[in-house]
């Protein structure tokens, strides 16, 4: 399968188009950006390594009946995938406060929530991707009817037990994680995307040591090491 034409390219991923109109590749990159890219770095193999993660945990989801848009791992970098009409809403999936949810409602970092929050975020750089609500999401006609709110959030709670549960079994904590969704070819709401260290909060269970992005965010440093770490703890080696 070859790349054809740049349909688009993100902080973190070209997307091509390929000689079949349903099939895309994910070009991973080496970029690194927070803050709505107010930081920007580059870290050699990080893309890489986000692509060999996401491709595993594709695998284990689509093993659980959660539809994706994944397809094969090409090589390192590049992922063949099923071509899908973005839903432009951020499903944010949160077990523990840390990040934005303790800086603005004041919730202890670390601290457990009483139940999985599922929130919305408008996907939308310029606008800094602001929370959304049901009624923003009918407004701005990002979903047909709210069904498609209901499953999304369905989704992502389910999507959210699986994770927990393989993470806890490799000595990780998933505290919160950002997740997409778009429509195939026949219409159907899958999961696309990718599902890395860069859009997981991950800390180790023993230490709470950040095996994610915050490390790049708070300059911690040793992201690459961790993000390796993290892959060879699901891949089950050391």
């Amino acid at each position: 399968m070859n790349k054809t034409t740049l349909v688009y390219e993100g902080k973190a991923k070209k997307i091509w188009a390929t000689e079949d109109k349903e099939l895309y590749i994910s070009e991973f990159k080496d970029d690194l950006t927070a803050f709505n890219g107010g930081k920007k770095s580059i870290q050699e193999g990080k893309g890489a390594l986000n692509n060999k993660i996401s491709t595993q945990l594709f695998k284990f989801l689509n093993t659980k009946g959660v539809p994706t848009h994944f397809v094969d791992m090409l090589d390192d970098n590049n992922m063949l995938h099923k071509r899908a009409d973005v839903i432009l809403i951020e499903v944010i999936v949160r077990n523990i406060a840390t990040g934005s949810l303790s800086r603005n409602l004041g919730i202890e970092d670390g601290k457990i929530l009483p139940f999985t929050l599922v929130e919305f975020d408008y996907k939308d750089d310029e606008l800094g991707d602001p929370k959304l609500n049901d009624q923003h999401c009918m407004i701005l006609e990002l979903v047909k009817d709210e069904s498609e709110l209901d499953y999304m959030r369905y989704m992502a709670r389910k999507i959210n037990t699986l994770l927990k549960e393989f993470y806890a079994s490799k000595n990780l904590t998933l505290v919160d994680f950002k997740l997409e969704f778009g429509r195939d070819c026949d219409n159907n709401i899958i999961l696309i995307d990718e599902l890395s260290p860069d859009n997981f909060r991950l800390w180790d269970s023993s230490t709470g040591e950040k095996m994610d992005k915050d490390r790049f965010r708070e300059g911690l440093g040793g992201l690459k090491v961790a993000y390796e770490e993290v892959l060879n703890r699901i891949l089950g080696e050391k």
